[in-house]
């Protein structure tokens, strides 16, 4: 076969399918979200323990539950800047290394004001988590995949979400409420390491930089042993439209005005939501005299069924986009808005209450993550999931100090105002999905880069 001077990368992927690299991302991606998912909930799971152990009343704990969201917001936004700029990868171990130090170093903490500021700075690196898996994935597989493939790297976040319940319900009674934190802490740091020599870098990130041209050479080799690569070959991205620099305006061009403020919004009503549920679930059910087993048990299982929802649903997700999560939205209203009910009449209720809202909310995230990610080209992918994320943070903050003012009203009322958000969320997304089709009509060409 004839040397090739371009080589059309888009094209590539989709003739060849997934292979050995994308297995390997998905691998690597498995374990970055699982710490990424841990390190968000860990302090919902310490709470109770912090309570008795500082004296502290739960409505103390409001800002300390906000604090990693609150560096999240700027992290995401920061990281999706580095991975744009530096690569996916950089910007994962960059991040990695930065929440598991401080997390490590919370272990250590000894008042509610050093915790603050030790989840503050470790929110930071979490942040930059999620934009740069969903993009490392999502730029190395074939467009036929490139949703599912995402969807699957980032929907372990809430089974990493719910890795804290089972260490709460095993080590914390012999160890203390420093052993989450301590696991916490090590292992990103022992991912970050690993990951300098083994974790792949995004493979359209790469063939946009001439400084990644000999590592692009050995990827293309590896997936196309027949591909001959001529000297000067160009690898270009032929379905998608790039632009120039890291300007956030680029987020708002060709009909993205509506879209993009559209999703910030739709981040922030599911993340409002969402962490309510993972931050004060803990804390009231342990306030209804619930057994601390069913209460640890009632956390992880929200996750568990949020990791289920991603997976079961990628395919749909694939399919329909924003339509799929506008009817998810519905469908979680009621859901959420029976969680109290159950909690004070079954236990048993209660946990499938929590698995089948987790199923609905952290399945939505997951969907949003990935599909809101891919209206964004390579060059802005990163960028544009940060700020969706970021912003969104804004709702991951209000939604335990919304809690933490209304902790005296009735554990029933409580939950089914806190499906508002969602009911919301559905009528926001529904108005994406109709804008959007509207813009891939009046531009056909962006269609397949999505």
């Amino acid at each position: 076969m004839a040397d090739q001077a371009v080589i059309p990368v888009s094209r590539l992927l989709d003739e060849r399918g997934v292979g050995s690299f994308q297995i390997t991302l998905l691998v690597w991606s498995l374990f970055l979200v699982l710490i990424d998912g841990y390190d968000i909930t860990a302090i919902a799971f310490a709470a109770p323990q912090l309570v008795k152990e500082w004296g502290i009343s739960p409505r103390a704990l409001g800002p300390v539950f906000s604090a990693s969201l609150v560096g999240i917001l700027f992290g995401s936004g920061l990281f999706g800047w580095v991975g744009d700029r530096y690569g996916r990868k950089a910007a994962l171990i960059a991040s990695n290394l930065l929440f598991g130090i401080f997390t490590l170093i919370a272990a250590y903490a000894t008042d509610l004001t050093q915790m603050f500021w030790l989840r503050l700075i470790a929110g930071i690196g979490i942040g930059g988590v999620i934009p740069n898996a969903v993009a490392i994935n999502a730029e190395s597989a074939p467009r036929r995949l490139r949703a599912i493939l995402a969807i699957i790297a980032v929907g372990f976040v809430p089974l990493g979400g719910a890795i804290p319940g089972f260490v709460t319900a095993t080590l914390v009674p012999a160890h203390g409420w420093q052993i989450l934190f301590l696991i916490g802490g090590i292992v990103p740091i022992v991912i970050a390491v690993a990951g300098i020599f083994g974790l792949p870098e995004s493979i359209k990130f790469m063939a946009l930089h001439e400084r990644y041209r000999a590592r692009m050479r050995e990827v293309v080799r590896r997936i196309s042993p027949s591909t001959q690569i001529a000297p000067d070959a160009r690898f270009v991205i032929e379905d998608e439209q790039q632009v120039p620099g890291l300007n956030p305006k680029y987020l708002f061009g060709q009909g993205l005005h509506l879209i993009t403020p559209l999703l910030w919004l739709l981040f922030a009503l599911n993340l409002m939501g969402y962490f309510f549920l993972i931050s004060w679930t803990p804390t009231l059910m342990t306030a209804a005299k619930l057994p601390p087993t069913t209460v640890a048990l009632s956390g992880a299982v929200l996750q568990i069924g949020g990791t289920v929802g991603a997976l079961l649903l990628c395919w749909w997700l694939q399919k329909h986009r924003f339509l799929a999560i506008s009817i998810m939205f519905v469908l979680a209203v009621p859901i959420v808005a029976s969680i109290g009910y159950a909690g004070l009449h079954s236990q048993g209720l209660l946990l499938i209450a929590t698995f089948f809202a987790g199923f609905f909310v952290l399945g939505i995230q997951s969907g949003i993550n990935v599909v809101g990610a891919l209206i964004y080209p390579t060059s802005l992918r990163a960028n544009g999931s940060g700020w969706e994320l970021g912003i969104g943070r804004i709702g991951s903050i209000v939604g335990p100090l919304v809690g933490a003012l209304f902790v005296g009203m009735s554990v029933e009322k409580l939950y089914v105002w806190s499906a508002l958000p969602f009911a919301v969320g559905a009528v926001v997304c529904f108005a994406i999905y109709r804008l959007n089709e509207r813009r891939l009509a009046k531009h056909p060409e962006l269609r397949q880069a999505q």
